[in-house]
């Protein structure tokens, strides 16, 4: 298993275009179809968790996904796992610009990996949209959280903060509504137990 994590995760790091986001389709396909460690509803969860922390999320998710399979020593090969293909290529790329300087072939490629990252990031979007937008609050949760961000420019990390909060409210009132209602239930069929068996005996009699 720690051989099989640090395999998937140094191919996920040597072949993902454009960092974390973009290699959520990736992570996905790899986790949930391939390896089938986690279900889709699993993979959004520990999506949220990870993009919540600080840090890289890909990082996070190797992290958490090696601790998951195989404790302490598993999070630490998945991390090494993700982590030094990156650390390796941007030595060398980074030599390569600095020797190459104002390359049209240079600055080509990167016209063509920025293009490429940016459309990993719409495939990652549309792969987790059926599977976290649910219900009508997390629709309405999703377009505010883009709203406050992309147009009204508040800081990530207080729409997470708000969002967090509201997620635990949402989620206490649903709770405590269930319990109201189970109640309830009890309640009724309780009451209707004993005068069911007094109409009996009445008409017994």
């Amino acid at each position: 298993m720690l051989i099989e994590l640090f395999i998937v995760f140094f191919k996920l790091g040597a072949f993902t275009i454009g960092g974390g986001i973009a290699m959520l389709p990736l992570l996905q396909n790899t986790l949930t179809e391939e390896k089938k460690w986690f279900t889709r509803e699993e993979f959004v969860d520990i999506v949220a968790v990870c993009q919540s922390l600080p840090g890289v999320v890909a990082i996070n998710m190797a992290t958490y996904v090696g601790y998951k399979k195989k404790g302490l020593l598993g999070s630490i090969v998945s991390t090494l796992g993700v982590t030094i293909p990156s650390f390796v290529l941007i030595l060398i790329i980074a030599r390569g610009i600095t020797a190459l300087g104002d390359s049209g072939v240079v600055m080509g490629a990167m016209a063509g990996l920025r293009a490429a990252a940016l459309g990993m990031v719409a495939v990652a979007l549309i792969q987790l949209a059926p599977s976290a937008l649910k219900n009508k609050w997390a629709i309405l949760a999703a377009v505010t959280a883009f709203v406050l961000i992309a147009i009204l420019k508040v800081n990530t990390a207080y729409v997470i903060l708000l969002f967090a909060v509201l997620g635990i409210t949402v989620t206490l009132i649903n709770s405590r509504r269930a319990m109201e209602a189970a109640t309830g239930e009890g309640s009724v069929s309780d009451g209707n137990g004993p005068g069911a068996d007094d109409n009996e005996g009445g008409e017994s009699e």
